[in-house]
């Protein structure tokens, strides 16, 4: 690829991959049926948040990959437990918005770096172009929320994904669903801004899907709902997600 062609953002990711008949509107609902890693290491970086903890000329730390025990060791006596995801899952976004960098997410989801999107959960897309032009990329084998220092352990994967043109549904920002939780998302450069859109996609998602009041659906995500820093280093958006368990919801 030439210089011309690539857009801003380091990231390196596999798409546009055009879906048939996604329209403007539509929601691309998104299952991860499999994630592997291709490799048997990666790195972490020092930066993000607060910078000023990193010692200058350090290089990237670089973390061997067990992929028997699934675990990295950090340094001696400290083992991480390896969870991969991809950290952007995306659609182009809305055509007004132009040319945009890799680094923020947004409605478009993008560079979301959620680590709840492993395997065996659904994100749901609001789509702004036809043919949705999904990609996937920016692997991670494990991350805390917030990824403060701007960086996982960044490596490569490798993912089966399946893509579905949903007509039925509605969507603002992105949403999931795992195996234990329903996930709202938003992002802002405002991080109040962005909590209380994650909230309020949370409540209005419980008002339509469980049929609850506004005011019970408030309630509930207080008393049962996580609400969580998805991450504080892809500028100028701050990412908010709030996990409400499926547990709560007797089963029929």
């Amino acid at each position: 690829m030439t210089g011309d062609c690539r857009g801003p953002g380091g990231h390196i990711l596999t798409g546009p991959v055009y879906v048939e008949g996604a329209e403007p509107g539509d929601v691309l609902e998104v299952r991860i049926l499999s994630i592997a890693l291709a490799i048997d290491y990666g790195y972490n970086g020092c930066k993000g948040f607060l910078p000023e903890n990193c010692e200058s000329g350090v290089p990237a730390k670089i973390l061997a990959l067990d992929r028997r025990k699934m675990t990295a060791e950090f340094a001696s006596g400290i083992v991480i437990p390896l969870r991969p995801f991809f950290g952007s899952m995306g659609v182009a976004p809305a055509p007004e918005a132009g040319r945009v960098s890799s680094n923020p997410p947004g409605r478009h989801a993008g560079n979301l770096d959620n680590r709840e999107l492993i395997v065996g959960s659904t994100l749901y897309i609001p789509v702004f172009a036809r043919g949705a032009l999904f990609e996937v990329g920016d692997g991670h084998a494990a991350q805390g929320d917030g990824e403060v220092d701007q960086t996982a352990i960044e490596t490569s994967l490798r993912g089966r994904l399946q893509l579905t043109v949903r007509k039925d549904m509605r969507l603002k920002w992105p949403r999931a669903e795992t195996a234990t939780d329903f996930i709202s998302m938003a992002t802002d450069p405002d991080l109040t801004i962005a909590t209380k859109a994650a909230i309020q996609e949370m409540v209005d998602f419980l008002v339509a899907e469980k049929k609850l009041t506004l005011h019970q659906a408030y309630q509930l995500v207080s008393i049962a709902g996580n609400v969580a820093v998805t991450q504080l280093v892809d500028k100028p958006n701050y990412g908010i997600h709030v996990r409400l368990p499926k547990s709560i919801f007797a089963s029929k």
